[in-house]
């Protein structure tokens, strides 16, 4: 069961990256594997509620979709979901973000996963740091080419 947590410091604010985080609709456009999402149900009031999306993931000759529970609150600036119906056992995972005193801001995020499939399971644990650090450098990267350079 891969369990992972993470803090990174980068120079975007807080808000900025829980909104790339929070845009799950974009999500195909730049994570690594998602071929495709789509919102189901969104509940949100404000920006903030539960959203049901279902993704379709894509690695090498494994083609599965899932359904999680996406909840969103940008008044703590907090994303988390929770896995709903599809090929893993268990998902949950969790996104914090706090602006730093000198700029830029942390991003905190926790990652708990497990599929159904043994075989599934052993490919993901045998490339799951890969994949993570993979995952998060590209909401960086997307970070870094949706917003202006901050000033350093």
């Amino acid at each position: 069961m891969p369990v992972h947590q993470e803090t990174r410091e980068v120079p975007y604010t807080a808000r900025q990256m829980f909104d790339l985080v929070a845009d799950i609709e974009r999500y195909p456009d730049f994570i690594p594997w998602c071929q495709a999402l789509r919102v189901r149900d969104d509940k949100r009031v404000e920006g903030v509620g539960e959203i049901t999306a279902d993704m379709v993931v894509r690695y090498k000759l494994f083609l599965e979709q899932f359904r999680s529970l996406v909840f969103v609150d940008p008044r703590s600036l907090h994303v988390s979901a929770d896995y709903l119906q599809g090929p893993i056992k268990k998902l949950h995972n969790r996104w914090k973000f706090q602006d730093l005193p000198a700029g830029g801001s942390t991003i905190d995020f926790y990652i708990d996963f497990e599929f159904r499939n043994r075989l599934l399971q052993r490919i993901a644990e045998e490339v799951f740091d890969r994949a993570f650090v993979k995952m998060s450098d590209a909401f960086i990267n997307r970070a870094h080419a949706i917003y202006p350079a901050p000033d350093q």
